[in-house]
């Protein structure tokens, strides 16, 4: 917000703006920037998700729209989904129905407040940012609820309780996998997270200990079913549930939805860069060239492609097998990767 702050006030006409009216100009200007960013990655997520399943399953994905590589199916998807007719059904509770995809999208929205781009360029320097971003991302389960049981549909009902469960139980081993890194840090702060990992890539938290590095990988699996990406899909078996929780949402209000999803995705993925993969460090030093920002955007679009990679490669599992991995696997691998960390920590002097 600083480095925003500071722009603002090198443009013509801003020099005699109040203290108060200099902070919502730039609170204002960050949201807007946000948003955009959100619904870019949508845009550019669908069709790189699309090459990406072709190109795992030896086909193409889309070629004909925009003609090189069909660069403009996304596009023309975007446009043709708000141009749809928006229907509330006769029996929906309508104002819950309204209300649900605004509150999905907002969860996401708020998550991205704290995310450290580049030294100094966060939205909100927080002390607790990164218990505030697990915090406010968990209104995307209500709102998945809402939708659900606003829409008075069975089907969507079943889709918002299992999406509810899911999430529900996989916060917890995704957020024991960062309590390593948090001790060595001493802090729950973005960017001083982020600073922590300066000097290369052997300084990145990932490679800081045994525990940690399964501690990510643990954090990744994690990530999977907080987003409800398969194989943990468990909300959207089309061959069960027919959609999901937003079944009964057409136009815009799917849009929300769909946007939200997209965004959640960069998000885990952005935690995973500046919590395990050192941030906006470059690995190499001869990479310092790159501005942070880069940098750092790179680290999570390639967090996104492996992502992308395990949905497209791996079948979906069942709901039974999603419960077990969680409650009976993860989460005691992930208390174990805590205290082992943690002893490994007062061992060598480490634990802050």
């Amino acid at each position: 917000m600083e480095a925003l702050i500071a722009l603002i006030l090198k443009m013509p006409g801003t020099g005699d703006m109040s203290a108060q009216a200099l902070h919502i100009t730039a609170a204002s200007t960050m949201a807007v920037l946000m948003f955009t960013v959100m619904a870019l990655c949508a845009i550019v997520f669908t069709l790189m998700e699309r090459k990406v399943a072709g190109f795992i399953q030896s086909r193409f994905g889309p070629m004909r729209t925009g003609r090189w590589h069909g660069w403009a199916q996304a596009v023309a998807d975007m446009l043709k989904i708000l141009g749809k007719e928006d229907i509330i059904p006769a029996e929906a509770d309508k104002n819950l129905f309204t209300f649900a995809p605004i509150l999905v999208l907002l969860g996401s929205l708020l998550a991205w407040v704290a995310i450290p781009w580049a030294p100094g360029f966060v939205a909100a320097d927080l002390d607790l940012g990164l218990f505030y971003i697990f915090a406010v991302s968990s209104l995307v389960i209500i709102g998945v609820l809402m939708a659900g049981w606003a829409s008075n549909n069975k089907w969507a009902l079943y889709g918002a309780a299992r999406g509810a469960a899911q999430m529900i139980s996989y916060e917890i081993p995704l957020a024991l996998a960062t309590i390593p890194v948090i001790m060595y840090t001493g802090s729950l702060n973005t960017q001083d997270i982020v600073i922590a990992q300066q000097g290369g890539i052997l300084n990145w938290f990932i490679f800081r200990d045994i525990f940690v590095f399964i501690a990510f990988w643990m954090y990744f699996i994690a990530s999977i079913a907080e987003t409800n990406r398969g194989p943990f899909d468990m909300p959207e078996t089309e061959s069960e549930l027919v959609a999901g929780y937003h079944i009964e949402y057409t136009g815009m209000r799917f849009a929300f939805f769909f946007l939200a999803e997209y965004a959640n995705l960069f998000l885990v993925s952005l935690i995973a860069v500046f919590v395990f993969l050192g941030g906006w460090w470059a690995p190499l030093p001869l990479l310092d060239f790159m501005p942070p920002a880069l940098t750092f955007i790179i680290k999570g679009v390639m967090m996104v492609f492996l992502n992308m990679w395990v949905r497209w490669t791996l079948p979906r599992v069942r709901v039974d097998q999603l419960m077990h991995l969680c409650w009976k696997v993860m989460i005691p691998i992930s208390l174990l990767c805590v205290v082992g960390s943690g002893i490994l920590q007062m061992t060598t002097g480490q634990l802050n």
